[in-house]
């Protein structure tokens, strides 16, 4: 076996007699199964290697000059500044082709151990027609900018995908796409050919060829967690890895496990701000926070509309659109994963889904109407990011407003008023690069440039989060509003990433839109994402029906009240806390009657309704008993009355409880909820620990909780989450790194999404459904009213409380004198 010379460029050739001399290259004297000898020695030697020693041989094996940087193509477009200097691009075509054909060629990447291991894997042991469309999906940054042009032979088509044979693949079909797949794949081939040489460089090429070095059985690419059951991949890693993986079925469960959190993450969200009025007035606060209007204009000046009460019908209106509407987004798009899987399983159990086919006609269009979804979903985050980037707190001193223009009507300023840095010579680079990713892609959303933005989200996601990983100004920099956008519009891109690896079938989506192909159920995915109850929404909560109500002055300062969560309990705070959940309590009696009455009929249909008719309850400060001297509690467990409170229906508009007037303990409701019982209620104020009943059921329902030992670490934790404010101690803070073990030692991995998101999947627990947490930013420490909610999300999935974790005996330590 002879090193292969480097492929040609087919970027000028058009005639058959060139592409022959290329194909046969492809598949016949580069044969990519002979990457299958000694494995093993490869594996050993490359990860023995320092990263000086992997880059020397990567520079060696590749014929051109590879890029130093993750995503090359992006690199050298943002280089050339998307649009003005294309032409330049195109005149500097030979030096820069390389990063379009193999974006996923590039030393950051690849001089790490698993990359080129894992790209040899996947190669070696299967055909490339396996891989045929994926490639030329990793063109299309460069296609669609013309970066790449294709050659168009007259006459021939070409045969790609599903092509197995040696014979048949490369048959010519569509000749401008395959002529390229052919060359990136001919390309890529050699250069592993060579690495593989370079690592055995003491085995010549011919000898390796030979008998005395059998195809050996795969190996294993060793992960660095390994061992480690509590961190799983993080979703960047994943992404970087995926170009060198081999080429997998669309796994719709996957899809599926990362919107069930974000839908549960949405109602936890509308519940919280139901039930808490300190977060509450915080996300209102934010909201405010993030408003253009409180940029300084030319004259130094914020506008003095910001303090109106016309300014704060205006936050409350956007930020209740946004909560309701993000409710009903992450809904539709779990119902459509759910049935989407279903008709995946269905067309697969009678054998319609196999390459060489075109997929049914009822599955293919849930795809494209699920595509289709996602990228609105998308388009609702991404739309203002580079704006509301600018409007953040950290931000906004950077910047100027210019004067308002008078003519313009004010609920129309938001999205024409100019923002610029106030000096840019003096911005810091960091600040610009931020803006610069989110400008790109908002920029590419407004001109409804559909490749573009499809493939954008991902590259957005992915650049964002690599910036902030390798900038620590970068995070302090992110506002949690935004690092929590970002993290929003990564799990939409990571599921339309998703759909677009599903080759060769993704390739077709725009062209069965294009055609027409389902002449009933296709037009459906062109549609707005249910415009009708989008406008409904937005017209049932305007400002003038919010003003009209009288409802907006609990948005303003002071309009809730005081809640002084964190304070001891006493008469005058047990008081204060009443007192702001009754405000809070008709400030959302008020919203569910506008929205019932502006939405009539639909109403019925919405999320909101559904959500709002669930067995799901709302915690309440109970009156105020003058407390009796006790026993000081053992430190080594945690007491359950933390969330032992009354409770009242999550609506009192649309939902009547069995017993209008009763109220039950939430920790007791959750235990027999359990248990399938029923608990007697109780009248508010009566202490509930003492009644009878309750304790008969609760006791019985206890049996079937699961109770944890964990060490000291993760019970510090516990204890804050799932605060007493009875007992006699100070509340704090705790660690998001020690949030991550105690999550661990319950029983669940941990996998980082992209801005604060994080992913926590039950390993060893019994539990099904995963739960998603925004990681505080930008400082690593879990504040105590945050750590708290967070503490009640947990009741309310899984039904934890307090008691169930306890200190864990440390091991006896045996004499060895």
């Amino acid at each position: 076996m002879t090193t292969p010379d480097p492929i040609p460029s087919l970027s000028y050739y058009t005639g058959k007699r060139d592409f022959d001399a290329v194909l046969s290259a492809v598949r016949g004297g580069q044969d990519p199964f002979e990457l299958d000898k000694s494995p093993f020695q490869i594996q050993r030697r490359w990860e023995k290697k320092s990263k000086s020693q992997r880059l020397t041989v990567l520079l060696s094996a590749w014929p051109h000059s590879m890029p130093a940087t993750h995503r090359p193509d992006w690199a050298t477009l943002r280089r050339f500044r998307f649009e003005g200097d294309m032409a330049n691009l195109r005149r500097n075509l030979d030096r820069h082709r390389g990063a379009f054909l193999w974006p996923y060629i590039n030393q950051e990447d690849l001089v790490k151990t698993r990359a080129l291991l894992l790209l040899l894997k996947s190669r070696a042991r299967n055909h490339p027609s396996l891989f045929a469309a994926a490639d030329a999906a990793a063109m299309t940054l460069g296609a669609v900018r013309n970066a790449i042009e294709p050659v168009f032979p007259s006459t021939f088509v070409m045969m790609l995908n599903g092509m197995t044979s040696q014979e048949e693949y490369g048959k010519l079909f569509i000749p401008g796409e395959g002529l390229r797949v052919l060359e990136a794949q001919g390309g890529l081939l050699a250069f592993l050919l060579s690495c593989c040489h370079q690592i055995l460089h003491d085995i010549s090429p011919d000898k390796l060829a030979s008998q005395e070095f059998p195809v050996e059985p795969e190996p294993a690419v060793k992960d660095k967690r390994a061992g480690t059951v509590d961190l799983l991949p993080s979703l960047l890693e994943l992404a970087e890895e995926a170009p060198y993986r081999t080429c997998q079925d669309l796994d719709l469960k996957n899809t599926v496990s990362l919107l069930a959190p974000g839908l549960a993450r949405a109602q936890d969200h509308i519940w919280t701000l139901r039930e808490d009025p300190g977060y509450f007035v915080e996300q209102v606060v934010e909201d405010k926070e993030h408003r253009t209007e409180l940029i300084k204009d030319v004259n130094g000046a914020i506008d003095p509309w910001s303090k109106t009460d016309d300014f704060w019908v205006s936050v409350i209106f956007a930020f209740l659109a946004v909560s309701v509407l993000t409710l009903e987004v992450f809904t539709d798009l779990h119902n459509q994963a759910l049935e989407l899987r279903a008709l995946q399983a269905k067309h697969e159990t009678r054998g319609e889904i196999k390459l060489g086919s075109e997929l049914p006609s009822e599955y293919m269009t849930a795809l494209l109407i699920f595509r289709k979804s996602l990228e609105q979903a998308a388009d609702f985050h991404l739309g203002h990011l580079a704006r509301m980037f600018l409007n953040s707190p950290p931000i906004r001193h950077m910047c100027v407003r210019e004067a308002d223009d008078p003519s313009i009507p004010r609920k129309l300023r938001f999205a024409t008023t100019v923002i610029s840095f106030q000096r840019i010579e003096k911005v810091d680079n960091t600040v610009l690069d931020l803006y610069s990713i989110f400008k790109v892609f908002s920029d590419e959303v407004a001109k409804s440039n559909d490749v573009m933005r499809n493939l954008g989200y991902p590259i957005l996601a992915d650049r964002a989060e690599r910036h902030i990983r390798a900038e620590v100004k970068a995070k302090e920099l992110l506002s949690p509003l935004v690092a929590r956008a970002v993290g929003e519009l990564s799990i939409l891109g990571e599921c339309m990433r998703q759909i677009d690896m599903y080759q060769p079938w993704a390739r077709e989506f725009g062209w069965w839109v294009a055609q027409g192909r389902n002449k009933t159920l296709l037009p459906e995915a062109a549609k707005s994402l249910r415009p009708k109850l989008t406008r409904g929404i937005a017209d049932a909560l305007a400002p003038s029906q919010l003003k009209k109500a009288g409802i907006h002055i609990f948005g303003q300062p002071g309009g809730i009240g005081e809640y002084p969560a964190a304070k001891k309990r006493n008469k005058a705070a047990v008081e204060a806390l009443q007192k702001a959940e009754t405000n809070l309590d008709n400030f959302w009696a008020e919203v569910d009657k506008l929205l019932m009455t502006g939405l009539g009929p639909d109403y019925k249909n919405t999320a909101m309704s559904r959500f709002l008719a669930g067995p799901r309850t709302l915690q309440r400060t109970s009156d105020w008993i003058e407390p009796v001297n006790e026993k000081a509690k053992s430190s080594t467990t945690i007491t359950s009355t933390s969330v032992d409170s009354v409770t009242q229906p999550l609506s009192s508009v649309f939902l009547t409880p069995t017993t209008s007037s009763d109220e039950v303990s939430t920790r007791n409701v959750i235990l027999a909820a359990k248990a399938k019982t029923k608990v007697k209620a109780k009248s508010r104020g009566t202490p509930g620990p003492q009644a009878s009943d309750v304790q008969e059921t609760a006791a019985a329902s206890q049996d079937d909780q699961p109770t944890f030992a964990v060490d000291s670490r993760a019970l510090k934790v516990f204890r804050v989450l799932f605060f007493d404010p009875s007992s006699h101690t100070t509340p704090g803070e705790a660690a998001w790194n020690d949030f991550i073990h105690a999550m661990g030692s319950a029983g669940f991995a941990a996998q980082k999404l992209y801005g604060s998101v994080w992913h926590f999947q039950p390993t060893n627990l019994d539990a099904e459904r995963s739960i998603q947490f925004h990681e505080p930013h930008p400082h690593g420490k879990l504040p105590f009213l945050t750590a708290r909610r967070y503490g009640r999300r947990l009741t309310r999935a899984y039904g934890w409380v307090g008691g169930m974790f306890w200190l864990k005996p440390k091991p006896d330590v045996k004499d060895t004198a």
